[in-house]
């Protein structure tokens, strides 16, 4: 099969879906996404989240069949678009899935999958073998879904004899050492959150202006679930907030007033695991507003409901005041401000952000999360010469005595993140 014609399986594994798609160099093929409801969390409740891995192979591999997708990427099967049609009549029709006419189809070029709760690293593409499929088994950084990508896109690459990747990993930390200092030796600081779509929108808009990502200084606000407003200089992440500080979201609550907090830890009111969830699932839009959903609360807006509005209006200032953080990051000279995620989506909120945020720089919008597409781009990368793999543990992949310290700090119980 010709380089264009290559095909990379990607797969993304969330609490309740696992997306996955088919992408070659010329973009996405095909992609879905299964939902998993309650009998997978009731099924797996309390045990190590590696657990779902042939449950959730299963049905990635029941999703490629009626796709016509064999588990190693052999286009063999019935087309669920064209049920008449099967592989091979597909083939010599010249069918866009299959290679030039007259050659076999192949299996994946590669497989990739969502990096998950590892050690602090470098940005980048890693390749997937065992020391990492060892950390994730143990966990130290937190059970979540993410966990299963690496493991999830190993298996299918074994079955295609082809390697596996993860692609700049929700804890893939670039800090300088000087955003490390919290203030207390006790809690240090380290990152995690959306690594992946955001330097893929930052080298999208390099890419657009003849540029390249790293010659370019860059504030990237993705708002999602979470929000992560990041300082982009010399193609590396160097300072953002973390999951547990900056604005609040949906069902975040950000940054809160330290001395409030501890009087609510030793209030009685609240169990641990109830406070961490108030903070990290019920905070937020959620908590002040009863919803997580950003077309509700619009659409109360538009209603007269003026709760709604005071405080849709405090989570965008709470966003643009950190972007202004990000400014002095950058030292006031940043090329441009990119907005990102779901929330980008809505109209209403983009333009309340410009006003915050229009000052520092021309401010492009790339509304969505298309982190498939992220994960192929960084294989290509690879597979074609223009970025080194990298493997955990390897040079770069550590941080220094302050990152070390933060991880140490949350393995001793002192606190961790999931993103």
């Amino acid at each position: 099969m010709s380089g264009e014609s290559e095909r990379v399986l990607v797969l993304n594994p969330g609490t309740t879906s696992t997306k996955l798609g088919v992408f070659t160099r010329a973009g996405e093929e095909m992609s879905w996404n299964i939902h998993h409801g309650d009998d997978e969390i009731e099924r797996f409740r309390g045990r190590p989240m590696l657990d779902r891995l042939e449950y959730r192979a299963a049905k990635i591999e029941a999703a490629l069949a009626e796709a016509g997708y064999s588990p190693n990427g052999e286009t063999m099967g019935i087309f669920s678009s064209a049920p008449t049609l099967n592989a091979k009549d597909a083939f010599r029709m010249g069918h866009p899935r299959f290679g030039p006419k007259g050659k076999e189809a192949e299996c994946w070029a590669a497989v990739a999958g969502r990096g998950g709760m590892l050690p602090p690293m470098e940005c980048g593409t890693y390749l997937v073998d065992d020391a990492m499929v060892g950390e994730l088994k143990l966990a130290r950084r937190g059970e979540h879904a993410s966990n299963l990508g690496a493991v999830l896109a190993l298996r299918f690459a074994r079955t295609a004899g082809v390697d596996a990747y993860v692609v700049d990993p929700v804890t893939a930390d670039e800090w300088q050492d000087c955003a490390r200092l919290s203030g207390s030796p006790l809690a240090g600081r380290t990152f995690i959150g959306h690594v992946l779509n955001t330097r893929a929108v930052a080298r999208r808009h390099a890419r657009g202006l003849g540029r390249r990502y790293e010659e370019m200084r860059l504030i990237v606000v993705h708002m999602g679930s979470g929000i992560t407003v990041s300082a982009h200089r010399g193609g590396r992440m160097i300072d953002s907030n973390s999951i547990e500080e900056g604005p609040f979201g949906p069902d975040r609550t950000g940054s809160l007033p330290v001395r409030e907090l501890i009087r609510l830890c030793f209030s009685g009111k609240m169990t641990e695991s109830e406070l961490d969830r108030h903070v990290f699932g019920d905070g937020g839009l959620f908590a002040y507003l009863g919803t997580r959903d950003l077309i509700e609360v619009e659409r109360r807006i538009d209603s007269g409901d003026e709760q709604a509005a005071a405080v849709l209006e405090a989570m965008v200032y709470q966003i643009g005041k950190e972007a202004g953080a990000m400014t002095s990051v950058l030292e006031g000279k940043v090329d441009a401000v990119l907005v990102t995620g779901g929330m980008a989506h809505s109209d209403r909120v983009v333009r309340m952000l410009r006003r915050y945020v229009e000052w520092i720089a021309p401010v492009a919008v790339y509304a969505g999360e298309d982190e498939l597409q992220a994960l192929a781009e960084g294989v290509f990368r690879v597979l074609d010469g223009e970025e080194t793999v990298k493997r955990l543990g390897s040079a770069g992949t550590r941080g220094t005595g302050m990152r070390d310290q933060g991880l140490r700090n949350r393995e001793s119980g002192l606190g961790w993140d999931e993103p």
